[in-house]
């Protein structure tokens, strides 16, 4: 059975950081391209980061470009979003993803299995 734990939400001010973390168990993790998306109150599920099986390749929304890391420790199963330069728009409820394939898509319907989410609070 697939298992997704997210960890790591919270406060933050404005332009302050977090780092998400997410634990995967009842597939083989490092087979997987494995992303992250959010969901603000009243808005759509958005993709916001993704990274290929083997950490080669990642990928970013525009709104989060150069300001979040995605990464992964495959011997630990777990996948990281790192959160620098936070703003008041990036509250949301985070959720990690296990990807279809290997290679990591930036739809969210290349998304089978979701975690429960880590809400993120950004405010002064």
């Amino acid at each position: 059975q697939v298992h997704l734990v997210e960890s790591g939400g919270g406060s933050a001010q404005p332009g302050g950081s977090l780092r998400l973390s997410c634990v995967a168990s009842g597939f083989a993790f490092s087979e997987y391209g494995m992303s992250w998306a959010r969901q603000a109150p009243g808005k759509e599920l958005e993709w916001v980061a993704g990274i290929h099986d083997d950490g080669s390749e990642t990928y970013y929304a525009d709104s989060v470009k150069g300001r979040f890391t995605v990464s992964r420790d495959n011997a630990k199963r777990t996948v990281y979003l790192q959160m620098n330069s936070l703003k008041h728009e990036d509250t949301a409820l985070y959720y990690c993803a296990k990807g279809l394939l290997a290679d990591v898509k930036t739809a969210n319907e290349e998304h089978e299995y979701w975690g429960q989410g880590t809400q993120v609070t950004v405010s002064s």
